[in-house]
Parts: C-alpha cells; structure tokens; sequence
C-alpha cells in the first residue's frame, strides 16, 4: 500500500473538509506518521474496530465509521426486508465525536432503507446491549473506545442476542467492508424518517430488570441508608443509570461532582481505566474526607468496575478486578443458597485468564465452572447455548478486566448491575457483623492465597499487532520446563486448541480458538501471554499459589524474571 500516495490523494480530494485537510498539512514532514494514517486499514475484527482519532484510513473519523456502517448495511440487506424493518440500535459514550460518529452511523443505515434508533443521550455499553434485545434489532453499534487514553475511540458491533456479534457474521461484514474502496464516498441521509429515538421505556425497564437481580433487600433496607458510599462515573456514561439503580435501592450515594462532568478529555485523570488506583484516586479522597465505607468507579462506557474498600488498618485499598470477581461470585453463591434459590444446573463463566480461585469456590457450591477466551462476547454465546439446550443455568459471569455480569437482560459486561451488586454485598457483610476486606481474607483463609496480576508491554506503529502476534508465535516452539520455582506441567496453545502435557500427552481444549500461550504451572499457579484486541498491548497474566501474600509475591517475582527473559530471547 503507497502510503505517501494515499496522503496525497486524501488531501487533494475537494470532497474532504478543509479542517481535515490542515489536520494532513500538519503531518506533511513526518513519514512516520503519514505511513501509519495511511500504510494500513484500521482493521474491523470481531470486537468492532477501535483507534486513534484523526485524518486517514487507518484512524478513528467519519469516513472509516461510515464505511464501516456501509459495509453493515450491505450485510443486513443480504438478511431481506423484514431485517431491515428491525433496525439497528445506536448508543455512544462521552468521548470525542462520539455522538458525531454515532449520528453518520444512522444516517448510512437510514440511506441504506434500514431502521435506525438512536439514544439522545450517551447511554453505557450494558443499556446497548438491552435495549437490540428489548427492540428486537438485528443489531446494535456502540461508539467506544472503552478504557482507552483520549485520544481513542471506536466501534462495536452487536447481534440481535445483544452480544457482539459472532465471528462469522463479522467475516460477512468485513467482507462488505473491504469492498469499499472510495472512502469519501460513502452517502448517509441525516433527515431520514427512517431515524428514530429510542424510546425512553428502554431505560425504565432497563432497571426493572437489575431490580429483579437483588439478593439482600433485608440487609440493604437495614443498613443502605447509613452506608457511606462514593460513586465516580470518570466523566462518562454510567453516571445516570448507576445513580438511577442505588437510589431505588435506597443506597446513600456521594457523587465526586467534578467528574461527574461529561468530559472528552476525561481531564482529571491520567487514564480513564477504574481498574488503576489512581483513576479511583478522587474517590478515595472524598471518601477519606467524608469517612466513607466504599468507593466505586465506572469507565466511560460504564461496562467495567472498579472498586476501593477499607483494609484492616483502615486504609483504602483498590481491589483487583480478579478480588471483585472471586467476592461477588462468593457472595452471589452464598445467598442463592441460603434462600434455596441457587438451581440444580447452576453455571459459572469466566475467561481463562481470570484467577484460578474461582473453580475452587464453584466446587465448595456444587456449581459447574466453564473457561473462555478473552472477551465478554464468548461469555453470551455460553447463555445462549445454554438458553437453547438448558443444559445449564447461567448465574454469573466475570473477566479478570473489573467486567461482571449477573442477569441474562444484557450480553457484555455490566458496571451498572455490578454497582447495584457491590453495593448490596457490602450491605449484607454489614448487616451480619463483617466486612468485605474481612471476608477476602476469610477467603484466602479458605482456599488458599492467590496472587493474580497482569502486566501489560505496550507496541507502537503500524505493524503493533504483526510484531505482538510473532511473539506470541515463537513462544509456542520453545520448550520451557521452569519459571521461578514452578514446574511446567502443561502448555495450552488456544490457537490450536490443544494442551500438551510435560510428558507429551496432546489432549482437545474444546475452546473458540485465539492467539495466546498458557503454561499451567504446577500447585495450580499459572501465567498466560496474549495480545490485547483492543489496544497495541503484549498481556501477561500470573496467577500464583502460595502460602500468603509475602510468598506469593515472592515466587512471583522470580517467575517474572523469567519470563522477561523468555520473551527477550525469543524478539530476536
């Protein structure tokens, strides 16, 4: 691809606006970023596309989210007529052009004869998801780009179950897409009848169905309203509906106001991740300043939780997304149990990266746990099957990435349930004399420590995803018998969908294939190398067993040593 002749063709086409025009003139003597606007497509994978905002073919603007929609469209007309009467539903978050991009994208659908709803507000990835089931759409469009730095937005695409959407209707999709090769020149029709708000029951009902969800109404009726509680939405979407869920509950709530502000440059905080400390650190401020008991944060798309309790000396602590996970799970079991409410045929979902702990708290319940790749969207396809064959009773599901979803109303990960849920546990811990630091501990105490984290090596340019993927390719032929002080017992290559034990021993993982290496680590420890599908990321994840907390650590530095040391050896 000549990029130098794909610059030079966008900036004399009299069909681009002049600001975009100067935003290439601005880049004329840098090479380097010319070829990464325009030596590469931004590629539409089945978590949609996400990018950097900017002029080019490879970055985040109208013309890329247009063709996008075009190539959608195409794909919907091969459905008839009937699909096209059932519309696609629209929401954005609160990032730059995120309401420009998702007005073009009904305005493609609406040229294209296809019915298209679309919130007038920013609404979180959760109520997206609702409302293409509550609708009955074909699909739905999110525009996002999740946690993301600023500079970031993107587009996601769900199918009519509310998960996004399967890897063979996006293969359709893309095909469409590719097709287009006149970036400019795709037409939308803004004014069309066919674009129609979406009606404001979604949102009513929306938390009608969370309400449904509560587990602890005598705890939280006793002791919601003296909970001091702190909520930040981090500038984005879940300010509304996660204020909307605790009031009804009659949860006493402290907003961080500053944050509350609907900001693209998600200005108060370095990243807009919950999963960090830092972002959470407002909260915590407050929280210390008004004695509160809990902080809670939500990312812009509202659809991951983070989450800062009191330890034993008082001090606020942020949880991992793998603590959150393993106390909800524990606290959801345990009152399903106590009111005779946990079925026969209960099932757990996790991804496989996601901490170990859990299979052990589902073998205490007699529920049955499954593994998937990375990404909520193989999480729905297990309700889905299951809701088919009813083989199995979906009762929660979580990602080590602060992702939770309890209730089948939505098919991605949900910050607004996970919020009314946190809330209620704390309550309930209350109302029977404990903490939620007390009970972690109660936890370890019970299963064993485990220490679960995960580290991140960023890539850059045009080739990120090409370099991150070869890495993870060579780490498959090199045979590895240690890390630290841990055996290898088995080595799982998820792009073959085979585990190969230390012996040789080759069994099926029976498991949607991806790029990603897991060396099961003897005592059930474990690490995993993966790329990210959403940001040029390299992931790590441990997970180690041991003693406590000082062992844990212990161990784990020693085994990340060697790792470092693998992965170098293996870049050159």
């Amino acid at each position: 691809m000549d990029y130098q002749k794909l610059y030079e063709a966008w900036l004399g086409d009299p069909r681009l606006p002049e600001e975009c025009k100067q935003n290439l003139r601005a880049i004329a003597g840098d090479e380097k970023e010319k070829e990464y606007r325009f030596g590469g497509e931004l590629e539409f994978g089945t978590a949609g596309m996400r990018g950097i905002i900017g002029c080019g073919i490879n970055m985040m603007n109208i013309y890329t989210v247009m063709r996008a929609t075009q190539g959608l469209s195409e794909y919907i007309k091969t459905l008839g007529k009937a699909a096209q009467a059932q519309g696609v539903v629209i929401s954005y978050d609160t990032r730059r052009n995120s309401r420009l991009f998702a007005e073009k994208t009904a305005a493609v659908l609406a040229k294209n004869g296809i019915k298209a709803y679309l919130f007038g507000d920013v609404h979180p990835v959760p109520m997206l998801s609702y409302a293409v089931r509550y609708l009955h759409t074909v699909a739905g469009v999110m525009i996002t780009a999740s946690h993301n730095p600023k500079e970031y937005n993107g587009y996601k695409v769900y199918g009519e179950d509310g998960a996004q959407m399967s890897p063979e209707a996006t293969a359709v999709v893309v095909k469409f897409i590719n097709q287009i090769t006149d970036y400019l020149g795709v037409e939308g029709e803004e004014n069309s009848p066919l674009i129609v708000p979406v009606p404001a029951e979604v949102d009513d009902t929306y938390i009608a169905e969370l309400s449904k969800l509560t587990l602890s109404d005598e705890a939280v009726k006793k002791c919601g309203k003296d909970l001091k509680l702190v909520y930040t939405p981090v500038h984005g979407s879940g300010y509304v509906p996660v204020m909307r869920i605790l009031k009804k509950l009659g949860i006493n709530v402290t907003v961080v106001e500053e944050q509350t502000v609907k900001d693209t440059e998600f200005s108060t905080v370095k990243v807009p991740n919950p999963e960090f400390k830092e972002t959470l650190s407002m909260g915590i401020a407050l929280a210390n300043k008004i004695k509160a008991d809990v902080v809670f944060g939500t990312d812009p798309d509202s659809d991951r939780l983070g989450v800062a309790v009191k330890n034993g000396e008082g001090e606020f602590v942020a949880l991992s997304g793998n603590q959150v996970g393993i106390l909800l799970l524990d606290y959801i079991l345990t009152r399903l149990k106590e009111e005779n409410a946990l079925p026969n045929n209960a099932a757990v979902v996790k991804s496989f990266v996601s901490t170990g702990m859990a299979r052990a708290i589902c073998e205490k319940f007699g529920v049955a746990l499954f593994e998937t790749p990375v990404g909520f969207k193989f999480i729905g396809e297990k309700i889905k099957e299951w809701e088919a064959d009813g083989s199995h009773t979906y009762v929660f599901g979580f990602e080590e990435s602060c992702g939770y979803l309890r209730g089948t109303h939505a098919r991605d990960k949900d910050a607004v349930v996970a919020s009314m849920l946190c809330a209620e546990m704390v309550c309930y811990y209350t109302y029977i004399g404990k903490t939620v630091w007390g009970r972690l501990q109660e936890i370890y105490a019970e299963y064993g420590f485990v220490l679960d984290k995960n580290e991140s090596i960023a890539y850059s340019g045009l080739n990120a995803m090409k370099e991150m993927n070869a890495v993870v390719d060579a780490l498959k032929v090199v045979k590895v018998a240690k890390f630290g002080d841990f055996k290898v017992e088995a080595v799982r290559d998820y792009s073959k969908d085979v585990r190969i034990a230390a012996d040789g021993t080759r069994a099926a993982l029976n498991i949607p294939k991806c790029n990603c290496v897991y060396y099961e680590l003897e005592g059930g420890s474990f690490i995993c190398v993966r790329p990210s599908g959403t940001e040029p990321k390299l992931k790590i994840y441990y997970s180690v067993r041991a003693k406590d907390e000082a062992a844990a650590t212990a161990a784990m530095e020693k085994a990340k040593a060697d790792v470092m040391s693998l992965l170098q050896s293996v870049k050159k």
